[in-house]
């Protein structure tokens, strides 16, 4: 088959182009510009476009599909001639759906956990050498690209996300997949851009439950409230089964579970990430993993990239760096980061980086998300504001949202400074964004520090 990706440098879509190319596909691909590590990625696979823009003569009567990545606009040139020839044009989630129709598809969905969960499932499918298809947002270690398409597995694991298909299709991504194995970690309003209430996010959920195909199962946390009630009102014939944190325990900075086998060292930590782990055990039993063979794999799942990654290590001190930027997961990560070491000072810091993080209205849920911080730091960057077409939020306002007395930064070098002129003796670093800080490299910086 020939396939031509409009948009091949997202993170997603140059993944799936490597492996329709690894399928052994003719890949041709656009984009008006493309960032490491998808550029290196696709050159090494001689994948990369020679040039960057948009070009309709890359477009012919011989491509069998075209597929559409969120990057692009209603009006591509591409895309146009695409539809005046008459096409298949698949959004990212339809195409996945294409390849997995006769498999099994798992689908691991929720406001967030999804690509930890989605990750640890893997890496327990890899360490017992079961094959399964897959897709999953992050970086797993032990894996070249986070997209695997085969005629031969019989099992596809999905990570499910509630955000747009494509410019074309307004519908969320994870209610294309039609699951029959499904897991929902919990709700919390997000995407303020497309979802400007909560009974237009919650409802996204209600519509997945319900393309649950029939006779399949919906692994659900029982501990989100909202997502409980909204699993027993489907009317859907599915087998719902609920999940809730394992019990555990810190001891010198190791986090134990305690299992029927035992206490169980793992190196995941924070009531979040556990309760996560206990989502994913339940997956790997529904896909033939007993619950032994599970904790002997788990233990040496490190994290997903960017989820609780530590960055930098000192004598007595650490920095984390995580995706967090919703709420919900500001305040777990923080409390968890804080939970770990309570010997030590912690010092969060949260980039305002998303519409909805960004947005006056929305920011108000951010209330006591930075309650377990010794100092919060929150920091947004005028060309997010700029990009989004935001104006500024008053400082006093941010610090009103966050009901707690933090410092505000718009400028990446007055917040290198300030974090230089700390002392990190007994006292943690905490990163949260889905962001980049205005340009700081983390990297360079962090080992300055440390």
């Amino acid at each position: 088959m020939r396939i031509h990706f409009i948009a091949i440098g997202g993170s997603a879509m140059h993944n799936l182009a490597i492996a329709l190319h690894n399928k052994g596909y003719i890949i041709t691909g656009s984009d008006d510009t493309i960032f490491e590590p998808s550029k290196s990625r696709l050159e090494a696979r001689g994948l990369l476009p020679s040039e960057f823009g948009w070009f309709e003569d890359k477009i012919s009567s011989e491509i069998d599909a075209v597929i559409l990545g969120m990057h692009a606009k209603a009006d591509n040139p591409e895309l146009l001639k695409a539809k005046a020839l008459g096409l298949k044009v698949y959004s990212y989630p339809e195409f996945l759906f294409e390849q997995s129709k006769h498999k099994t598809r798992v689908v691991i969905g929720g406001s967030h956990g999804k690509t930890t969960i989605t990750s640890m499932i893997l890496h327990v499918m890899n360490y017992h050498n079961r094959d399964v298809d897959f897709m999953v947002g992050a970086q797993l270690e032990g894996f070249d690209v986070m997209v695997k398409l085969t005629d031969e597995s019989d099992f596809i694991v999905l990570e499910g996300d509630e955000y747009l298909s494509s410019p074309l299709d307004p519908r969320p991504k994870f209610h294309l997949y039609k699951p029959n194995i499904a897991l929902l970690s919990g709700i919390a309003w997000d995407h303020v851009n497309v979802f400007p209430t909560m009974d237009d996010y919650i409802k996204q959920f209600k519509i997945f439950i319900d393309s649950i195909v029939e006779g399949g199962s919906l692994t659900f946390n029982a501990e989100d409230k909202i997502l409980a009630e909204i699993v027993a009102d489907s009317q859907n014939q599915i087998r719902k089964l609920s999940y809730n944190t394992p019990d555990y325990f810190i001891e010198n900075g190791q986090t134990y579970i305690n299992t029927e086998e035992g206490e169980l060292p793992v190196e995941v930590f924070g009531a979040h990430n556990l309760n996560n782990l206990e989502g994913a055990k339940w997956i790997c039993q529904h896909m033939g993993i007993d619950e032994s063979d599970f904790y002997e794999a788990i233990t040496s799942f490190k994290g997903a990239s960017k989820r609780l990654e530590l960055i930098g290590l000192g004598k007595n001190s650490a920095i984390f760096k995580d995706f967090a930027h919703s709420p919900s997961k500001v305040k777990a990560t923080t409390h968890a980061v804080k939970s770990q070491f309570l010997d030590r000072e912690l010092i969060a810091c949260i980039e305002l980086h998303t519409y909805s993080s960004l947005d006056p209205v929305f920011i108000k849920e951010y209330k006591d998300t930075l309650h377990y911080a010794d100092e919060a730091i929150v920091f947004y960057s005028s060309k997010a504001l700029e990009i989004k077409k935001k104006t500024p939020i008053p400082t006093q306002d941010i610090r009103d949202a966050f009901n707690k007395n933090i410092k505000v930064f718009s400028n990446s070098e007055e917040l290198k400074e300030h974090l230089m002129s700390k002392s990190l003796s007994n006292t943690n670093l905490l990163f949260m964004s889905s962001g980049n800080y205005g340009g700081l490299v983390l990297k360079d910086f962090v080992e300055k520090l440390v």
